[in-house]
């Protein structure tokens, strides 16, 4: 029952945790990933040397930049790079692969490189240049962007990294030689060079292990929601009382623009003045990026919490709570058609959760509940292997995406996992699943809701009832209420 990088090459998962990485798993990506911000605000100098090595890249982005005649072979060369998939972290909802950084990345970059930020690495009012600066005004550039383009940067280090790991604990037939082509910039030729690593090797492709400390969820340090939220709070940073006058002489007449007469500016109109102001005054991002980095210790902190919570969420839960019990059954066994399998899947999930104290999983050390549907999809996917059906997810066929489609051959069943909280769920329980499964071509399709709490169930059944649904049973609730358990004395 391989589902972690411990449990492929039988190591403690001890081992991998005090070497400092992040036991992936091998399944579908966590959704985490690399914040430079770690990087520069780290007591590492290995790591602020990391930091260090990405500003040289975008400073010579930012010379090539101001030249006109730049190729779009260059411009592919230089900012367009693959997701390193093999670390197993992002936000794939379909094992590990996804869409890399491609020319919209590159040309925002390259833009903002020759005319927003062309100062680039001659900043004066922060302690260091940033990644992060160049991407906060681009509404295309987001932080899986930042997080691709850092890993590719740093990518001889982790390879190097992963390769001192294997040599002191796997053996050598569970290792691999591996060139990776675009490991080390050589800025004499400007190009990229291959380098080869011996690395952990499983199921015909290596893994890329990657410290803890380095990683985050939901966001970057410094990234642009926080920059719109926290705008009133820059021009009381700026020591030039008369750039602060501009500055909010400007944003108000950008607001008066935009709202409504006789109403307050919503949030959104409020949201847009301050995109437009600092898109006039782009030296607005360096007084925040100098409120964050006065805060640098609030990130490392926040990161290892979320990192925490991350890893007990999908790591140490599902190993605790999940699989001991469905080793013990035909769960990874059953081999029926794609409906039949589904439906035997979500019955022993829900059996699991709901009486053998699988619910545990879904609550954090305090007993708050974890309501994101996307991790309940991620938890989901992960007790779908030892299947010979192909359990694809965020399918689209043209209609928009659907959780799960379970496929083996011609025959195709649709899965969605929902939350009872989710405002839309009706709407979706009364047509986005027909829709799925005209546009999929798939036989069936099967809802599952899962709910934390007794008004969240009976605004399901109420919604059931209306739709005429109550006695479907493509519809199957899973009760993740932690005060709704009776003990085995009192069950019985």
């Amino acid at each position: 029952m391989a589902t972690f990088f411990s449990d492929a090459f039988r190591l403690e998962k001890s081992v991998v945790d005090e070497y400092g990485a992040f036991d992936v798993s091998i399944i579908n990506d966590l959704p985490l990933f690399i914040d430079p911000f770690l990087l520069f605000h780290s007591e590492k100098q290995e790591y602020r040397d990391l930091h260090e090595s990405i500003i040289e890249y975008l400073i010579f982005l930012r010379d090539r930049a101001a030249d006109s005649h730049v190729s779009d072979g260059m411009l592919r060369n230089w900012y367009c790079f693959p997701e390193v998939k093999q670390n197993w972290f992002g936000f794939s909802m379909v094992g590990n692969g996804g869409s890399g950084l491609g020319m919209d990345f590159a040309g925002s970059l390259h833009e903002n490189l020759n005319f927003i930020f062309a100062n680039f690495g001659e900043e004066s009012i922060t302690e260091s240049s940033h990644l992060e600066k160049v991407c906060l005004v681009s509404s295309g550039v987001g932080r899986d962007n930042i997080s691709d383009f850092v890993t590719n940067l740093i990518q001889d280090f982790l390879c190097t990294y992963t390769e001192s790991f294997a040599k002191a604990h796997l053996r050598e037939d569970q290792t691999r030689e591996v060139w990776i082509d675009r490991a080390v910039f050589n800025f004499k030729t400007q190009s990229w060079q291959r380098k080869r690593y011996e690395l952990p090797w499983y199921e015909g492709d290596y893994i890329i292990l990657t410290p803890k400390d380095m990683l985050t969820r939901d966001d970057t340090w410094i990234n642009t929601s926080d920059l719109i939220n926290r705008f009133q709070d820059i021009p009381t940073a700026i020591p030039d009382g008369s750039l602060r006058a501009s500055v909010s002489n400007y944003f108000e007449r950008e607001l008066r623009a935009r709202k409504k007469k006789g109403r307050h500016p919503t949030k959104g109109k409020r949201a847009k003045a301050a995109t437009e102001t600092i898109r006039q005054f782009p030296e607005l991002i360096d007084y925040y990026i100098k409120l964050k980095e006065d805060t640098g210790d609030d990130a490392t902190d926040l990161s290892f919490e979320k990192v925490f919570a991350t890893e007990l969420f999908f790591s140490k839960r599902l190993r605790e709570v999940l699989q001991p019990v469905l080793a013990g059954t035909d769960f990874y066994r059953v081999k029926p058609g794609t409906y039949e399998e589904s439906h035997i899947r979500l019955a022993y999930l829900k059996h699991v959760i709901e009486d053998m104290g699988g619910w545990r999983i879904f609550y954090d050390e305090n007993g708050k509940a974890v309501e994101r549907e996307k991790d309940v999809q991620i938890l989901y996917r992960l007790v779908w292997f030892g299947t010979p059906s192909d359990a694809g997810t965020e399918a689209n066929d043209g209609r928009g995406p659907v959780d799960f489609k379970i496929s083996r051959g011609r025959e195709k069943t649709l899965v969605e996992m929902k939350l009872a909280k989710n405002t839309k769920l009706e709407m979706n329980l009364k047509k986005q699943t027909d829709i799925y499964q005209a546009s999929s071509d798939a036989q069936r399709a099967i809802k599952a809701i899962v709910y934390f709490s007794y008004s969240q169930l009976t605004r399901v059944q109420r919604i059931l009832k209306r739709l005429g649904l109550e006695d479907s049973k493509d519809i199957v609730l899973i009760d993740a209420r932690k005060d709704n358990k009776p003990s085995g004395s009192k069950a019985s």
